[in-house]
């Protein structure tokens, strides 16, 4: 059967992605390909529990930011390993026997007609977590209904400037929008078990950039705006990385830097201030030793 061109994420790029010289904008062809499948501990406390998240990162990503904590497997540095739907299946259901709390879908935007088909194949018995940068096509979410518990998407930009200068997606802001409407519609306000584990629902996340605070401010007087009960994750974790790690990137040189009590102070307060419910990640999680090894871990 021949491919048809690509439009699985806001880019529509229209690559064929059969093969090495057909790519599409996510650095990924067609066949799902992981970097790493393992218990992961570093998640939101309601996700990741003292058992830890079976969080499944798959490689390549349709946005490519360009300070990305992930940028060894989201940048085409290492392509992982290809796994069919029927093997991505059983290694969702040996995290499982490992005793995740969930199966975490790290990154999987440009792979979801395929992981839908994995998820399809037999059901799990614990909640399955659609974790992206919420840069995705609402139509593309609506295939995945049924199969997805928890939405757990970025909100990075709410300025189109920024959001053009480091990750070359000026719609980002609306097209993310539009995104979690989809989520929330789906999924709805967070339910919680008698752990106190998220079952089903949507919780975003927000990123703080070093120098960029209106940017989040910005941002969370969005989401509270849009999605009023839906809880926020506000992320104190940036660590220079990617092509920030690498030399800096023209442009913005305070990239190369972590954010300081400060930025964090100022962006705490702007979330109280609108009533925003969620989490506040401590400025302690910042560094490389919280970013994964994509060299270990088990697929």
């Amino acid at each position: 059967m021949t491919c048809q061109p690509c439009a699985q994420c806001p880019r529509r790029c229209r690559a064929l992605r059969e093969g090495p010289g057909s790519l599409g904008r996510c650095k990924s062809g067609r066949e799902i390909r992981i970097a790493r499948a393992a218990l992961h501990y570093w998640e939101e406390p309601v996700i990741s529990g003292k058992e830890g998240s079976g969080a499944v990162f798959f490689t390549g990503c349709p946005l490519g930011c360009l300070y990305c904590q992930n940028y060894e497997i989201s940048a085409g540095e290492n392509p992982g390993r290809k796994v069919s739907p029927a093997e991505l299946s059983k290694i969702f259901f040996r995290l499982v026997e490992d005793g995740a709390n969930n199966i975490n879908l790290v990154s999987p935007t440009h792979f979801a007609d395929q992981i839908g088909e994995a998820l399809s194949l037999r059901k799990l018995p614990v909640p399955v977590v659609y974790n992206s940068s919420g840069y995705e096509i609402p139509e593309v979410l609506r295939q995945l209904e049924g199969l997805i518990d928890i939405y757990l998407p970025d909100y990075k930009y709410a300025q189109k400037d920024l959001a053009q200068g480091l990750s070359q997606a000026e719609d980002y802001p609306e097209q993310a929008i539009e995104a979690i409407r989809e989520m929330v519609r789906q999924a709805g306000e967070p339910q919680y078990d008698v752990r106190g584990m998220m079952t089903r629902g949507v919780m975003i996340r927000h990123l703080i950039l070093p120098g960029h605070t209106k940017n989040s401010i910005a941002a969370l007087e969005r989401v509270a705006q849009e999605f009023p009960g839906i809880p926020v994750s506000l992320m104190a974790q940036y660590t220079p990385w990617g092509k920030a790690r690498e030399g800096g990137i023209p442009g913005y040189p305070e990239l190369s830097r972590p954010i300081t009590r400060r930025e964090l102070e100022k962006v705490e307060e702007a979330l109280f201030q609108l009533g925003l419910e969620g989490f506040v990640q401590s400025r302690k999680a910042m560094g490389a030793e919280f970013i994964p090894n994509f060299g270990e871990g088990k697929e």
